[in-house]
């Protein structure tokens, strides 16, 4: 990944807690996505990335055992308890999340632009 799509990450990262709830679009979406992020310094976080067609966006890292190693990034939508996922426009992906010694596969609502964007198995 460039620098320019570090930098992009970061400023995101920044506008949202300078400013409130930024409004992401599709690219926004996608580019966070593609760009590196620092297991060590994202280990545990959860933020708010912005609103995208007007549901709240959030990024956690969560790790277990080996860490920083295996810090994951999760981009998904954080819905209120009443809403469905495919209602608001997501897509519910099951993601290797790590618990204990391994990764089990939780459903998240992830937008469906960065659901687009991950890669396929089988």
């Amino acid at each position: 990944m460039n620098s320019g799509a570090i930098v992009l990450a970061a400023a995101m990262t920044a506008l949202t807690v300078a400013c409130g709830p930024r409004l992401l679009t599709d690219s926004d979406l996608v580019e966070y996505a593609a760009a590196r992020y620092d297991p060590g310094k994202m280990e545990g976080k959860h933020l708010a990335l912005g609103v995208h067609r007007g549901v709240p966006v959030v990024v956690d890292f969560p790790c277990s055992d080996v860490c920083p190693a295996y810090t994951t990034r999760i981009i998904h939508y954080d819905l209120e308890p009443d809403a469905t996922c495919t209602d608001r426009g997501g897509v519910v992906v099951r993601i290797g999340t790590p618990v204990g010694i391994g990764f089990l596969p939780v459903p998240y609502c992830v937008p469906r632009v960065v659901a687009d964007q991950r890669p396929r198995s089988g």
